[in-house]
C-alpha cells in the first residue's frame, strides 16, 4: 500500500513539474508535431545579449497559467536569431554564414531566417497558423496577461475578424485577461 501511494505521489510531482515549464522544441520538430495534430506555433525569437528576451524567460515563461495555455494550445519554439543552428524550413535551409563563435554571448550576424521572418528587434514572439505560414510578429517583453491577449486572440483566430486598428483597439479594450500574477 505505501508503494502505491509514493508512485501515485512521484507521478503527481513529476506531472506538476512537467506543467512548470514550456515546452521548448526546434521549428522542425513543431512543423513535424503539426501534422499530427495541428496546433498553432509560438516560436520565441531571441538573443544571448538581450535583457528583456532574459526577462520573458523568467518572468513571462515562468508564468504557471501561462505556460499550461502555451503547452495546451500552442507548440513553442525557441529561435536564437544569431544563432549557428542549421534550420529546414518549408523545404529551404537556414543558416548563419556570417556567425562568429567569438561573438556567442554578444551581438553577432543575424540568421538567415531572422531575415526572412522580418525580424527587426529582439525580443520577437512570432505566431504561426496550423499550416506554419506567418499570423504576426510580435515584439518587445510582454508580461504574462499582455501576451495572453495575443495567445487567446491567435489561438481562437478572433483575429481573422479584425481588419482595422480600431477593431483590434475595441479588442484590446474589451479583454479580461485571467492569468494571475507569478501563477
Amino acid at each position: 500500500m505505501k508503494n502505491i501511494f509514493l508512485a501515485l505521489t512521484l507521478l503527481f510531482a513529476v506531472n506538476t513539474i512537467a506543467q512548470e515549464e514550456i515546452n521548448w522544441m526546434t521549428l522542425e520538430e513543431a512543423v513535424t508535431l503539426q501534422k499530427k495534430e495541428p496546433r498553432k506555433i509560438m516560436m520565441d525569437a531571441y538573443t544571448s545579449w538581450c535583457g528583456p528576451c532574459k526577462l520573458l524567460d523568467a518572468r513571462t515563461f515562468k508564468n504557471k497559467d501561462l505556460v499550461a495555455y502555451v503547452n495546451t494550445h500552442f507548440y513553442a519554439v525557441k529561435f536564437n536569431a544569431e544563432g549557428n543552428e542549421e534550420i529546414n524550413f518549408k523545404g529551404k535551409v537556414y543558416k548563419n554564414p556570417s556567425y562568429d563563435p567569438a561573438k556567442a554571448q554578444k551581438r553577432n550576424s543575424s540568421h538567415e531566417l531572422s531575415r526572412g521572418l522580418g525580424i527587426r528587434a529582439y525580443p520577437t514572439l512570432l505566431f504561426f497558423d496550423e499550416d506554419a505560414k506567418l499570423i504576426a510578429p510580435i515584439t518587445g517583453y510582454k508580461k504574462p496577461q499582455d501576451l495572453e491577449m495575443y495567445l487567446k486572440m491567435f489561438q481562437t483566430n478572433k483575429h481573422l475578424d479584425m481588419k482595422t486598428q480600431a477593431q483590434f483597439d475595441e479588442y484590446y479594450k474589451a479583454f479580461k485577461a485571467e492569468f494571475k500574477d507569478n501563477a
